[in-house]
């Protein structure tokens, strides 16, 4: 049989057939090859669906345990701190100087640890999402006057001053002042801790009109740059002879960031190594209702 041919390449039909048979068969491949990717592709997100369901009720466990733990031990925490309260008023009789020591650093530790309780469940809430946000408005002079009063009975070291600066002619805030504070005690705590002498000066200042930065700044030892990124992470700790003779959470720091978020703002770090430290927030005047996070 003579093959035709085709004028228009030279190709005869038989060559045409060919290689129509051969694109074919290319096609049938390539398809195959697709569709086994799609499986694969469709098995790894069935895989990586069931690790985040997993990673969810985790979360959620780890969260549900914090959140009872926290709970269950603020009843012995209180039992320990009002046993104290009772021995350091004399009610049984007079202390010996030593045993006053004693005492003392029972109700300084039962304290601290109350305090990393009270970290533990804040972050529990916060990674359940059931923080509860009420802002209304109020006076940044309130504000100040409130936490110079909560420091006064704590400033121990003479050689370290605690500054208010007035806030002058800004306006009033409307936002939940309690979470504010509560950043600005984290931070006021954290400058006092590793402010062995010098002073932590505490003051507000309105930035880009609608918004004001609140700034806690002390000269104590400082955070080399390459820890900034980490500082408001969970647990974190700086590496430093200071941080090692001290006890924490390593939650203050992240619980003020998330906090923040959740009223708008963002929190900031200015540091250098031996020069102090600026620990700031910036939050809006007035939360808006979108900022709010959904209820659960």
């Amino acid at each position: 049989m003579t093959s035709e041919f085709d004028p228009a390449d030279g190709a005869t039909i038989e060559d045409c057939r060919r290689a129509l048979a051969a694109s074919r068969q290319e096609a049938d491949e390539l398809r195959a090859e697709l569709e086994e990717t799609n499986r694969g592709v469709v098995a790894l997100y069935a895989e990586l669906d069931a690790q985040a369901e997993q990673l969810k009720r985790a979360t959620e466990l780890k969260s549900r345990f914090l959140a009872y733990m926290s709970h269950e031990f603020r009843t012995p925490i209180s039992a320990i701190r009002s046993i104290t309260r009772l021995l350091s008023d004399r009610v049984d009789g007079p202390l010996t100087p030593e045993q006053e020591r004693q005492v003392g650093f029972i109700e300084s530790s039962a304290a601290e640890f109350a305090e990393m309780v009270d970290d533990l469940l804040d972050l529990a809430k916060i990674e359940a999402g059931r923080v509860e946000i009420s802002p209304a408005w109020f006076e940044m002079v309130d504000l100040f006057s409130a936490l110079r009063g909560m420091f006064k009975p704590v400033l121990t070291n003479p050689d370290t001053a605690l500054i208010f600066e007035e806030p002058h002619e800004l306006p009033r805030l409307f936002t939940d002042d309690r979470k504010l504070s509560q950043i600005l005690r984290n931070f006021i705590a954290n400058a006092l801790k590793f402010t062995p002498r010098g002073e932590v000066r505490v003051s507000a200042v309105q930035v880009e009109d609608d918004f004001i930065r609140f700034s806690v700044a002390d000269t104590g030892i400082g955070i080399a740059p390459e820890h900034h990124a980490a500082v408001f992470d969970d647990f974190s700790q700086v590496d430093s002879p200071v941080q090692k003779r001290l006890r924490g959470t390593g939650l203050g720091l992240s619980l003020s960031k998330q906090f923040a978020e959740l009223l708008g703002g963002r929190v900031e770090i200015a540091s250098e190594l031996g020069r102090g430290s600026v620990f700031s927030v910036t939050l809006p005047v007035q939360l808006n209702g979108s900022m709010l996070p959904p209820k659960a």
